[in-house]
């Protein structure tokens, strides 16, 4: 919840005139907001400018951060927020853009008393208390311009900044009554089973299997899923679909240019 001085700031960014330069950004980098009706173009445009405001981006591997990087990406995460009350991603301060992938130095438990530390290949990261974001650009760029690919990396690493803001890392974001639990429960738990067993028998999805890991990692799929094949995911999973649009009070199937399905 937000109060006094911070809900009045944000008030008056969201009212102020975003530059033409971010508005054409947008239509230039991000395939969504070019069809999003003019209200939630303008929508979008407002929570652009508080994020930005908000949020601290640094360049690694030796990028130089632009304009265009910085708008690009919080357009993009922006476009999870239409429509419901946001808090901006409480749990995040930072976004660390490299210029493509990146290995990460970690330690990983193999079992036993025993840990072994080695390099992972990554595209993007975040995870809870970390307070930051890590995108790889290239990846970053492309997804968001070409939706028929349903791979998207910003709406993938800031599905789970949602995740989140309830305190746990399970794949339920913050929800308003224990009925919208129970519901999403039931269905999301369903889901990710047949996921499951899909994968299993090596059978085709719509859903990345990589969201069969574990809970966290499928409403980020699903999320990917929700925005950049919609109208695939009402067609296959309509119960699904139906729970994403009631959280996020979005309809993408209504404007999206993927072809109807067969």
């Amino acid at each position: 919840m937000v109060f006094g001085i911070s809900r009045w700031r944000r008030e008056r960014l969201r009212s102020t005139p975003a530059p033409p330069s971010w508005r054409a950004i947008l239509e230039r980098n991000l395939s969504i907001f070019r069809r999003l009706p003019p209200e939630d173009q303008a929508e979008l445009l407002g929570h652009v400018q508080v994020f930005l405001a908000e949020k601290h981006f640094e360049g690694c591997g030796g990028l130089e951060l632009t304009e265009e990087i910085r708008v690009t990406i919080a357009g993009q995460a922006c476009v999870l927020l239409l429509h419901r009350e946001s808090d901006y991603y409480p749990e995040l301060t930072s976004i660390l853009v490299y210029p493509s992938g990146y290995v990460a130095r970690e330690e990983r438990h193999v079992g036993g008393g025993i840990w072994e530390e080695g390099g992972e290949d990554r595209l993007g990261h975040t995870a809870p208390g970390m307070k930051a974001l890590v995108l790889a650009w290239d990846s970053a760029r492309h997804g968001a311009a070409d939706p028929g690919s349903g791979a998207n990396l910003i709406l993938h690493e800031f599905a789970h900044q949602l995740d989140f803001e309830n305190r746990e890392v399970d794949g339920v974001p913050a929800l308003d009554t224990p009925g919208e639990y129970v519901a999403w429960a039931r269905i999301m738990s369903t889901e990710f089973e047949a996921l499951r067993r899909a994968q299993d028998a090596e059978a085709p999805t719509l859903l990345d299997t990589y969201g069969a890991t574990n809970p966290a990692e499928f409403f980020a799929v699903c999320t990917e899923a929700f925005f950049e094949r919609p109208r695939a995911l009402r067609s296959r999973h309509p119960a699904l679909y139906a729970e994403l649009r009631r959280f996020f009070r979005q309809d993408p199937a209504s404007y999206s240019a993927e072809l109807a399905p067969d």
